[in-house]
């Protein structure tokens, strides 16, 4: 494996799951660096983020393509010219589907246990709106190796937090993102290290 890894960050949103990297990467905490941050919305905070910090940004509004295989064909080719290691799902909220050679090479967050409440518009405050309404007392996060179905694939690691009485779902999101946090970048570290490898039966399509 190279290092540092050569990351990727796909993001919709704040970015605040790019800005910890950064800060890890920063400090020397974690031996990668940041290739391209690559952004489905036009007006995603993270884009700011990524800029502030001197990384390269790409744009690839999902609304300016016809089909899911014409929009993963665009990122998939930004990944190929950034010839990146590994590519991190931050809260991309449009659905990609990762071509062959990249099976086995993008992982991704969710905030809650899954298989439980995840699912194709499963993200941000409505999983943890749905935590409290199914009465379960215990969340946290997963991170997994993403195939083509919302949240789903094999398992890396999980971190699990307490749902207390009277939670609201911005207090739980807050528990659950500090989970998030320790859990993504131990994921990487794991995925360097060569200690997490994906389904063997994965194999044969990443050369494709």
């Amino acid at each position: 494996m190279t290092l540092p890894l050569r990351l990727a960050v796909l993001l919709s949103g704040t970015g605040r799951t790019l800005q910890n990297f950064i800060d890890l990467i920063e400090k020397g905490e974690l031996p990668a660096r940041i290739r391209v941050v690559v952004s489905s919305r036009l007006n995603a905070v993270g884009i700011e983020r990524a800029r502030r910090h001197g990384l390269p940004v790409e744009i690839v509004p999902r609304k300016d393509y016809p089909s899911v295989e014409a929009f993963s064909k665009a990122v998939a080719d930004i990944l190929d010219r950034a010839e990146v290691d590994l590519v991190l799902m931050a809260g991309f909220t449009s659905l990609f589907h990762i071509p062959p050679r990249y099976l086995g090479r993008v992982i991704n967050i969710h905030p809650a246990l899954l298989p439980k409440f995840g699912g194709k518009g499963m993200y941000g405050r409505r999983v943890h709106e749905a935590v409290l309404a199914a009465g379960t007392r215990e969340s946290g996060c997963t991170v997994h190796f993403a195939d083509n179905r919302y949240d789903h694939g094999p398992t890396v690691l999980q971190r699990k937090v307490p749902v207390l009485p009277g939670d609201t779902p911005d207090a739980l999101a807050e528990r659950v993102f500090r989970e998030e946090c320790i859990a993504y970048p131990e994921a990487v570290r794991l995925f360097a290290d060569g200690k997490v490898r994906p389904p063997a039966s994965w194999a044969s399509s990443e050369a494709t």
